[in-house]
């Protein structure tokens, strides 16, 4: 069953732009699986949030948590790395890709139901609280549980195939064995004290090495979204995420030349 759900959303989003108009592009995206009861869920009250969700407040009787990454085509990653604003493609992404995962959750829901299994849908995004801006279920976390990559300094999930991507997950009653995390770092500033180029792309200053200001960082959020007024909401930034040794890899995985 683990590799007919990771077939079935790899062809779904290798199909998606086919059945519908996008400007964005995508490459293949890694699926991992999480317990519903593993331990770490309780520890997100204390590294995310005391309102943190565990999967049963959405689904009574749950046992496994789908999680994945679909990371950004390199024309829309590198479309980002000039200016102090995100680029209008990137901002672009933001929405398709969101798009993309609640209709990608629709369809696994109804692939699970034909199957008489049960699944709750989380939105990608906006489940936030705006005055602390803290999520009530944060998938890069739960993407972090699953085994799907590792904390870089910049705060975004570094996969695989780097942390330039969207991630999504779904809640079901299905027993799926769960992935292995990795021990190992992926950021090469917390692996080998190197890099830091992140903090460097910082535009307002919001991402520091030793802290995080996310109330800073959302102003610069907003200001995107003013720019690209025509469009649906766009508070994007991506500026930590681009140009980068992790953008595409796991470039820990590499010997550092």
């Amino acid at each position: 069953m683990k590799e007919k759900i990771r077939t079935l959303i790899k062809e779904y989003i290798q199909e998606y732009s086919t059945k519908k108009e996008v400007k964005t592009g995508w490459e293949e995206p890694i699926v991992q699986f999480a317990d519903a009861d593993d331990k770490m869920f309780m520890e997100l009250k204390e590294v995310v949030s005391p309102t943190h969700s565990i999967p049963q407040d959405f689904l009574e009787g749950a046992q496994t948590i789908i999680s994945y990454f679909i990371p950004f085509s390199q024309s829309v990653v590198n479309s980002n790395i000039e200016g102090n604003y995100s680029s209008r493609e990137w901002a672009i992404a933001y929405i398709e890709t969101n798009e993309l995962i609640s209709n990608l959750n629709d369809y696994i829901n109804q692939n699970l139901a034909s199957l008489n299994y049960q699944s709750k849908i989380i939105p990608a995004t906006h489940n936030f609280d705006e005055e602390s801006l803290m999520s009530n279920w944060s998938h890069r976390h739960v993407a972090y549980i699953a085994g799907l990559g590792k904390f870089g300094l910049n705060n975004m999930l570094i996969t695989d195939r780097g942390c330039c991507g969207r991630v999504g997950s779904i809640i079901t009653d299905l027993k799926i064995e769960a992935t292995r995390r990795s021990d190992q770092e992926y950021c090469l500033y917390k692996s080998k004290g190197l890099c830091k180029r992140c903090v460097q792309n910082c535009v307002n200053g919001a991402l520091k090495i030793d802290s995080f200001d996310r109330h800073k960082c959302y102003e610069i959020l907003l200001e995107n979204n003013r720019l690209h007024t025509d469009l649906d909401l766009t508070d994007v930034c991506g500026k930590c995420s681009v140009n980068l040794p992790c953008s595409f890899i796991n470039p820990a995985a590499r010997e550092v030349r």
